[in-house]
């Protein structure tokens, strides 16, 4: 969720005993896992009554923790004009912090031509020719850190930051298939040329699409304006962004890391909705064993496929999916013949010729974010005849998959 501003988040606490419960269940369904695992045991029905009994409960809590953090948004965003004044004035917020909430308020003319100055002061670059409000590079990393929790990919790309949107490549090579050779002495070495080639890691235009809102809002004091505004800035540029991480073409905007990747399995004929147990273990290596050493690899599909996974089986009939727990009560992802599970819903729902699971080391695809972040404040008549004010945020950033040795590959569904 975005915050530009840092209060207190009630939900650590609120959540505290239902993770408490959740963790105790985990460790209780990897312990029975693991016992089923021991030379001479075997996967009995009372182990699965169990396994299903444990996963309920730990549905059931996963439940309860949505229902609760909806609840404390929709406070969030009801919190009381004081707390803004907080944030406003508190000596603990950066002043490009406070001069950015003065401006989400009041517009330019609540900005005394010394803010502005402190503004120029800061900024890495030039403010914004078209009259919008060029946010400070801080305040900007909190923007952009905040969109992972609306994009699969982000979560586990490697993200970079530049002050510039010039163009930028890089060099690729693919050594996976190269060796070396056993030669006699006194004989001439073979000569083997790697190849090289670049990777583009080009940045695009990406808009929020102009958010109304009331005048009533504005002048409410009871509602903390900010966090409203940010939060959708978040829902709209997360969820754009990451449907061309995902999915992108490459031409003219980010490509995307299913675009990107290589085949790794095909189903069955017939399997246009399913996917199967061997299709899995198949999957994962068909990623060269070089990069699963690297203990990066996990897979990426979207949750209506997770949940046909789940129902899925090994050869001895235990469950492959396993609910995360560390033995020290972090938070961690759940797994899939071992490897941590990324739901991201811009992955295709398996169905005819889908690309719809991958797996591989998803660090090698790159985001690019260009720091300087612009909102623009409309208060012209198409808005105030509504009596509302319009926001708008622009932000450019681009992604890639700089790798061509097949750290990531997909399963695609049968065409029939």
């Amino acid at each position: 969720m975005l915050r530009v501003f840092h209060f207190g988040d009630p939900k650590d606490e609120v959540h505290s005993s239902l993770r408490e419960e959740k963790n105790v269940i985990a460790k209780r369904v990897q312990d029975l896992m693991a016992a089923s695992q021991q030379p001479g045991a075997a996967w009995t029905p009372e182990n699965q009554s169990a396994y299903d009994a444990d996963m309920a409960s730990i549905e059931a809590i996963n439940a309860e923790i949505d229902r609760t953090e909806r609840a404390l948004n929709l406070l969030k965003d009801g919190q009381l004009q004081d707390q803004i004044d907080n944030v406003t004035n508190s000596k603990h917020v950066s002043a490009s912090k406070r001069l950015l909430a003065k401006w989400l308020k009041g517009g330019d003319a609540a900005l005394t031509a010394g803010d502005w100055t402190e503004i120029r002061n800061t900024m890495s670059t030039t403010t914004g020719s078209q009259g919008g409000y060029t946010v400070q590079s801080d305040v900007a990393s909190i923007l952009f850190d905040a969109l992972k929790y609306h994009s699969g990919v982000r979560q586990v790309a490697t993200v970079i930051q530049t002050d510039m949107g010039n163009s930028m490549s890089f060099p690729t090579s693919d050594g996976t298939s190269e060796t070396g050779e056993l030669i006699a002495q006194n004989t001439t070495a073979t000569a083997a040329d790697p190849s090289f080639g670049t990777a583009a890691l080009d940045v695009y235009k990406f808009s929020s699409k102009i958010i109304p809102v009331p005048f009533e809002l504005l002048q409410d004091s009871n509602i903390d304006i900010e966090a409203f505004i940010n939060r959708r800035f978040a829902d709209r540029l997360g969820r754009v962004t990451n449907t061309y991480f995902t999915t992108g073409s490459g031409s003219s905007q980010p490509k995307g890391v299913v675009t990107a990747s290589a085949l790794g399995k095909t189903g069955a004929s017939g399997q246009t909705t399913t996917v199967i147990y061997e299709d899995l273990i198949d999957l994962v290596h068909s990623v060269d064993v070089a990069y699963r050493a690297l203990g990066r690899c996990s897979f990426m599909m979207n949750d209506a496929t997770l949940a046909a996974i789940r129902k899925l089986k090994d050869s001895a009939g235990r469950p492959i999916f396993i609910p995360g727990y560390d033995g020290l009560g972090n938070p961690m992802p759940d797994t899939i013949l071992g490897y941590p599970v990324v739901i991201n819903n811009d992955v295709a729902t398996m169905a005819a010729s889908a690309k719809s699971i991958l797996f591989g080391d998803f660090s090698f695809y790159y985001i690019r974010d260009v720091m300087q972040a612009e909102l623009f404040r409309f208060t012209d008549s198409a808005y105030a005849k509504l009596g509302q004010v319009g926001y708008l945020a622009w932000m450019r950033t681009g992604g890639n998959l700089l790798d061509v040795g097949g750290c990531v590959k997909y399963y695609i569904n049968a065409a029939s």
